[in-house]
């Protein structure tokens, strides 16, 4: 059973609203509500090995009113987007969905988890496609060791540079054409999760 949020600190309000928003850009998504805590999402994830808070722990937090500790987890960012726990709930719940809304509520309210690279990635990511209309891969990486480590960086040139040579690298990013209409389709996409 769910804990009232009148018990719950005000920031811990505050972000359950953020992502109760989030939650209300897909349909269904309120189903979360009826987790029955079987484990079946867990089970079905290819990557929940790596993750510090398996997906049945999510919701248990959730319900627990420790959002905040979900937002600093690795879990959310750890998500492999196969859908395996959707189509395995036996209640129908979106959880693929739902550690996507807990994402952007960790984006927006800036809640990451610390010393660990892959929301720099993400971001990277994003940005480089908005500004080439595709992914520069040299540039991706270069942001992403930067964040991980300095030390892995140096002991990947040797890779990076054969990369290059054999041309599945290029050195300068490229953009593509009508690039304007890229950049359109991602400024939609931000208007429909504002509303």
């Amino acid at each position: 059973m769910p804990i009232v949020a009148e018990s719950l600190p005000k920031r811990e309000n505050e972000l359950r609203e953020a992502f109760w928003d989030q939650v209300s850009s897909f349909p269904e998504g309120d189903k979360i509500k009826r987790c029955l805590q079987c484990g079946s999402c867990t089970g079905s994830c290819p990557v929940s090995f790596a993750m510090d808070i398996t997906p049945r722990e999510t919701v248990a937090l959730f319900r627990a009113g420790m959002i905040e500790e979900i937002l600093q987890s690795k879990t959310i960012w750890i998500c492999a987007s196969c859908y395996s726990c959707t189509v395995r709930c036996p209640v129908g719940i979106r959880v693929t969905d739902s550690l996507y809304a807990l994402k952007r509520t960790a984006i927006d309210r800036k809640i990451l988890p610390s010393h660990f690279p892959v929301p720099a990635l993400s971001q990277a990511f994003i940005s480089s496609i908005k500004k080439y209309g595709r992914n520069y891969e040299l540039g991706l990486g270069f942001r992403y060791y930067l964040r991980a480590s300095i030390f892995k960086l140096l002991s990947s040139i040797g890779f990076g540079l054969k990369m290059i040579r054999l041309g599945r690298l290029g050195l300068l990013p490229g953009k593509i054409k009508r690039i304007n209409e890229v950049r359109a389709i991602i400024d939609k996409a931000n208007q429909m999760g504002e509303h």
